[in-house]
């Protein structure tokens, strides 16, 4: 078990209250990419970081804003360092990170997804029949909150988000894909 000191919390909330670059809505805290704060003595401090997935582009974006943010609270040696294991997960957007994607027009990752290997198959676009036992839960659209939903492109304006349309609404919006 590791043990925090209350230094090393108040580090972890600074580190945390970075915007992310790619979805400013979110800190990197609601986004779950920072894992741990290590203090040694009051000037120095490590930081890891785990990104969304592997060849995330905002890595180093991420890494420059939490050295910024960390110096001008006084900190003068910070080192980020990229964790791949264990690797982030959708279930690690903090429910407030997932109001706040649907606030901001983005539907959140599903929960609940079984550990392990990710199961990758092709199937049908549209949600509409989804939601049935056994089944994942639909998209909802993040504007009128109906099940009924289509898939226009897997991928959207960042890699981790894919573009749908709201069949009851008509508006389309980004998905934050569960990983």
């Amino acid at each position: 078990m590791v043990t925090t000191t209350p230094l090393e919390e108040q580090l972890l909330e600074l580190a945390g209250s970075v915007p992310d670059p790619e979805l400013p809505v979110l800190t990197l805290r609601e986004l779950g990419v920072v894992r741990a704060v290590r203090a040694h003595g009051t000037d120095s401090v490590e930081v890891d970081l785990t990104p969304t997935y592997t060849g995330c582009p905002a890595v180093e974006v991420m890494s420059l804003d939490i050295e910024r943010v960390l110096r001008e609270h006084g900190v003068r040696e910070v080192t980020v360092r990229t964790v791949l294991a264990p690797a982030w997960s959708t279930d690690d957007i903090t429910d407030e990170g997932r109001r706040k994607l649907r606030e901001f027009g983005i539907a959140p990752p599903r929960t609940g997804a079984v550990p392990g290997p990710v199961r990758v198959e092709l199937g049908p676009t549209r949600t509409r029949d989804s939601g049935t036992a056994g089944g994942p839960e639909p998209v909802r659209c993040p504007h009128c909150d109906s099940p009924e939903t289509e898939l226009l492109s897997r991928f959207s304006s960042t890699a981790c988000k894919a573009l749908r349309r709201c069949l009851s609404c008509r508006e389309p919006f980004d998905h934050f894909k569960e990983l």
